[in-house]
């Protein structure tokens, strides 16, 4: 069945419902598989999450797809959410720091310039002043892998990181750009700095080929209604062709079936599969694979996962005056507690359009390692949102609702020599026909990377591994710095 996509009806267990297991699903009763979903939680989408505030519908989870990957966009476009993909009504953000909102700059690869110029409001002169060292000093090994913050802070100072890189990866990873790896987390700048003496001038080869290459449309894409419809209609189109979708299902047993297959005890119910598919955060499935796959199942006890939290805030409009553009990125040195906010009602027009009277946002707060602000309750987390909102953009109003979602152990971590730890992960697991693994934890924390993981998956346990062998060579490839969402 090598590299073949066809299937004989053979029985498949998908275990986990978050969009990377529903991806992995729906690919393969396309294919003419008998899918089974067990998802532990009572409902689809995991950090996917439609709700409401003050009648407005909004997300609680990640808000938007990086459409310069085309794995999110093609699937809502399969699921029949073609006609409700929206772009970003303005595209154009702020960084609040050194006490003002200003323009995020331009001209940079995940916070990297490719001149002192692109940063010229954002560093102080001293700042721009190292950067321009950076053609003289002697070349930075990278070796087989690096962290972005301690690479570039070499290269061309910590202001660039503290100021730029952090945040834009904090946005991304909810971790510390001094211990994220390069080659996991923007494999484009790690390419190039293999390549060059200069970290500038690898920015600018990588500035000049997206140039000659220009991609159109949007960087970015939501839906109407959510993201978090996404996975809904994903579910709906597997049940309409037959897939079953368990929720409430924990599954507490995964072993090889005496004769072939495997044999997964779930609540009260043994099934036994003919391949099964494992799309659940890494400390899940080390538990899931410490029977058959105890290598694989240490190497993912390992990766460790940020906590965050999301508060979500409606305005009545007549009350509100905030900037314009999508919203700001806070960097940590600047010492605010929040790490974010987004003008919802800004960015996506048809929050706007459906609530003419309201203006919703959120901000964001966490990241790895922090405890303390976590540990705040619901209201606590309103207040300091609030009072960092009014310093940050004078807005003095009170809400006419909030909303705190906590996304516990929501993000895994890259750190150094991730994808290695991946590679061992999937050579671990090479000998066990008909298993496979996907999910943020493996190729790419954002959506499209998920779905893309979920898609090797599918292929790798029909016998094609064309897929999975080029994501653990290369995750997270895009056009776009590796930027999630």
């Amino acid at each position: 069945m090598s590299g073949s996509h066809a299937d004989d009806g053979r029985r498949v267990v998908v275990i986990g419902a978050g969009i990377a297991g529903l991806a992995a699903a729906h690919r393969l009763v396309r294919r003419g598989a008998r899918v089974t979903v067990l998802e532990a939680s009572d409902r689809v989408g995991g950090k996917l999450l439609p709700g409401e505030i003050a009648g407005a519908r909004v997300d609680l989870g990640a808000e938007s797809l990086l459409a310069r990957r085309p794995e999110a966009v093609a699937l809502a476009r399969e699921v029949g959410l073609a006609d409700r993909l929206r772009p970003p009504a303005t595209a154009t953000a702020s960084l609040w720091t050194r006490g003002a909102l200003r323009p995020m700059p331009k001209g940079h690869v995940m916070g990297v310039p490719g001149t002192a110029a692109a940063l010229a409001g954002v560093l102080s002169d001293e700042g721009l002043a190292r950067i321009g060292r950076d053609a003289d000093l002697p070349r930075t090994e990278v070796g087989d892998d690096v962290a972005v913050g301690a690479y570039v802070a070499a290269r061309l100072g910590r202001e660039v990181v503290d100021r730029l890189v952090e945040p834009l990866l904090g946005g991304v990873y909810a971790g510390d750009a001094y211990r994220i790896s390069m080659r996991s987390a923007v494999p484009q700048l790690f390419q190039a700095a293999r390549a060059h003496t200069s970290l500038t001038e690898a920015v600018r080869e990588i500035q000049a080929k997206s140039a000659a290459a220009p991609q159109a449309g949007p960087v970015f894409m939501g839906i109407a209604g959510g993201v978090g419809t996404l996975p809904l209609a994903v579910a709906a189109s597997l049940r309409a062709q037959g897939a079953e979708i368990l929720t409430g299902t924990p599954v507490t047993g995964l072993r090889r079936a005496p004769e072939d297959g495997w044999r997964v005890t779930a609540g009260g119910r043994v099934l036994d599969a003919d391949a099964v598919v494992v799309a659940v955060p890494a400390p899940a499935a080390a538990r899931l694979l410490r029977a058959e796959a105890p290598g694989a199942a240490a190497e993912l006890a390992a990766v460790e996962y940020a906590s965050m939290a999301l508060i979500t805030l409606a305005y009545r409009r007549a009350e509100t005056d905030l900037p314009e553009g999508s919203g700001f990125l806070v960097p940590p040195v600047d010492g605010r507690t929040i790490k974010a906010s987004t003008f919802a009602s800004h960015k996506w027009d048809w929050i706007a359009e459906e609530n003419p009277d309201l203006v919703v946002l959120r901000t964001s707060v966490g990241r790895h390692g922090e405890t303390e602000i976590l540990g705040r309750d619901d209201a606590g987390l309103v207040e300091v949102s609030r009072q960092d909102l009014r310093a940050a953009t004078g807005l003095a109003a009170a809400p006419v609702e909030a909303r705190v979602t906590r996304w516990q152990d929501g993000l895994p971590q890259y750190p150094v020599g991730h994808h290695a730890r991946v590679a061992r992960v999937r050579e671990h697991l090479a000998g066990l026909a008909g298993l496979a693994v996907c999910g943020a934890a493996y190729d790419g924390v954002g959506v499209p990377a998920c779905i893309a993981s979920a898609h090797a998956a599918a292929d790798q346990i029909q016998g094609d591994l064309r897929a999975v062998r080029r994501l653990t060579a290369d995750p997270v490839q895009s056009l776009h710095g590796g930027a999630g969402e």
